[in-house]
């Protein structure tokens, strides 16, 4: 399958916004989906991922309740919300997909597929 992400910008703190992420070259429903960012100088971190159709899901500590992870399989697309927008939220955001659910795994070991980052600036 492949990714790719898209709507980073530069936004003020406090503010929101949604990326996307298009998928093709497989069978979309058949992938769990996730997101991940990486700050300059810091390591990978686990953002969110959501199951199949859409009824499980689990966030990183540090977006826990401001950000919700969505997917629409009609569309081939997983979108991640982003609310309440803080400076430390900036950072190069990936799009992941697995084809197994391996739950908290995916924050020590990421995923199978990546796409290409979009990067998310917040202001202060």
């Amino acid at each position: 399958v492949q990714l790719q992400a898209s709507g980073g910008g530069l936004v003020q703190a406090g503010g929101s916004l949604r990326l996307s992420c298009s998928a093709s070259g497989a069978t979309f429903s058949n992938y769990v989906v996730g997101w991940f960012r990486q700050a300059p100088g810091k390591e990978r971190e686990f953002v969110g991922a959501m199951g199949w159709r859409g009824s499980s899901a689990f966030y990183g500590d540090s977006v826990k309740g401001r950000f919700t992870v969505s997917r629409d399989n009609a569309k081939n697309t997983v979108y991640l919300q982003m609310n309440s927008l803080k400076p430390e939220d900036t950072a190069v955001y990936y799009c992941a997909a697995d084809r197994n659910w391996r739950g908290t795994d995916y924050v020590r070991d990421g995923m199978e597929h990546w796409g290409k980052g979009t990067l998310v600036t917040v202001s202060s």
